[in-house]
């Protein structure tokens, strides 16, 4: 399975109680933090769901 590099490049102030649990899921803390996660169909689904939040990239 692929791997990818999720960065979280927007804050979680002022945003939805379920937006702040996925980017929790997803293992992102704060601005700038930066996590490498498999690319599975429900991590790919949590990506989605907080994609204005963050950038993606694949390795």
């Amino acid at each position: 399975m692929a791997k990818i590099r999720i960065k979280q490049v927007k804050s979680v102030i002022d945003r939805t109680k379920r937006q702040k649990d996925t980017m929790k899921a997803l293992g992102l803390r704060k601005m700038n933090h930066t996590v490498e996660k498999e690319a599975t169909p429900q991590i790919l689904g949590m990506v989605k769901k907080v994609a204005h939040l963050i950038e993606v990239e694949e390795l």
